[in-house]
């Protein structure tokens, strides 16, 4: 979590926008994280890695490095066709996920 990237929101935008754009950022980040675990069991991977890719980008605009890292290591796993490496890079996606989601959320009782 790069808390200076929030910081940036608030200043670039103000604290209505910067509020709006971090809600919706958390809205999409859940949304694709389910998407990518729905895939993961049924999906074809094509569809797969463009999710990833978007979520890494929205991770990437509101400070969320290591969730964005992740995302990126599942597609590196996927490009391999380690399916091993794939499972496991999966779930540290859903724990990062889980935590920098409430991390945020905790961070932003919207008081910066």
């Amino acid at each position: 979590m790069d808390p200076a990237q929030i910081k940036t929101l608030y200043t670039d935008l103000g604290p209505h926008a910067a509020e709006d754009v971090i809600c919706r950022a958390m809205e999409e980040l859940a949304q694709r994280l389910c998407q990518v675990q729905d895939m993961a069991l049924s999906g074809p991977r094509q569809d797969m890695q463009k999710i990833l890719r978007s979520l890494s980008a929205i991770a990437d605009q509101i400070g969320m490095r290591s969730l964005s890292k992740v995302s990126y290591d599942v597609i590196d796993c996927l490009e391999l066709g380690d399916f091993v490496a794939e499972a496991a890079t999966l779930a540290r996606l859903a724990r990062t996920g889980e935590r920098s989601l409430t991390r945020l959320w905790d961070l932003n009782e919207f008081s910066i």
